[in-house]
C-alpha cells in the first residue's frame, strides 16, 4: 500500500496519548495481536488493491466501545500515513453515544463537539486540524451512513459477535470484543474505568495500523 506522508498530522495533545499507546504494545497479548494483523492484512487487502478500505466497528448499543474503535481507527490513518480507510461503528441496537464515553475520548485528545441534541445527540468528533470531522451518534449498524457492502465488520463486544454472527453486506468479519465499562458507571471508578477501556482500544488499534506503516 503507498502511504502519503502529506496526510495532516493529528492534534498534538493527541499524538502525545498515541505515543504513549505505542509505548504500550508489549502490553498486547499474542492472541489479541493475531487477531490485529487479520485487521492490517483487511487494510493492506484494499490499499492493493486500488479501492477503499471501510471499516465497521459494531457493539451493542453503539454507545462506547464501537466508538472508541471508529474513532482511534480513524485518527491511526494520519499518524501513520495511511490513506484510503473510512471508518464506521453501529450497533445491534440503538441508544446513544454515552457522555462518559464522550469525555473519555476528550481527555484522550479528541475534540468533540455536539452538534445536535434530544436522547441520541450527535457529536462533530475532530482529530487533526484539516481533517474533515467524523459525525458520531448511535445508529444501527445496517443504517447508513454506514456501508451496506464491501466492508469489514468488526465486532467489538462478545455480546453483538454471539447475537449477530452474519453482518449482511459484509466481506470480511473479525471480533475484537472488549469488557464494558458500563459496569462501573455510577461508581467512584467510573472515570477509571473508561480511560481503561479507551486506552486499550487505542493501544490495539494502533498496534494493527502501525503493522501496515511497518510493511508498506
Amino acid at each position: 500500500m503507498e502511504t502519503r506522508v502529506e496526510l495532516q498530522p493529528v492534534y498534538p495533545e493527541l499524538a502525545t496519548y498515541i505515543r504513549a499507546r505505542i509505548a504500550e504494545f508489549t502490553m498486547i497479548p499474542a492472541a489479541r495481536r493475531q487477531i490485529l494483523h487479520q485487521l492490517a492484512a483487511y487494510v493492506t487487502e484494499c490499499g492493493g488493491a486500488g479501492k477503499p478500505c471501510r471499516l465497521c466497528f459494531i457493539c451493542t448499543h453503539n454507545s462506547r466501545r464501537s466508538h472508541f474503535a471508529q474513532l482511534w481507527a480513524a485518527a491511526a490513518c494520519p499518524h501513520f500515513g495511511i490513506p484510503g480507510v473510512e471508518t464506521f461503528s453501529g450497533g445491534t441496537s440503538a441508544t446513544a453515544f454515552d457522555a462518559r464515553a464522550v469525555a473519555a475520548l476528550r481527555r484522550a485528545g479528541f475534540r468533540l463537539e455536539q452538534v445536535s441534541s434530544g436522547e441520541n445527540p450527535a457529536f462533530h468528533a475532530h482529530f487533526a486540524a484539516d481533517a474533515t470531522p467524523l459525525c458520531c451518534y448511535s445508529k444501527i449498524y445496517s443504517e447508513p451512513p454506514n456501508p451496506q457492502s464491501d466492508f469489514c465488520a468488526v465486532m467489538t463486544c462478545a455480546q453483538a459477535d454471539s447475537g449477530c454472527p452474519v453482518v449482511t453486506g459484509a466481506r470480511r468479519r473479525l471480533a475484537i470484543p472488549y469488557d464494558d465499562p458500563q459496569v462501573a458507571d455510577g461508581t467512584p471508578h467510573e472515570a477509571t474505568a473508561y480511560d481503561t477501556c479507551c486506552a486499550q482500544v487505542a493501544r490495539e488499534i494502533l498496534y494493527a495500523f502501525s503493522t501496515i506503516a511497518r510493511t508498506t
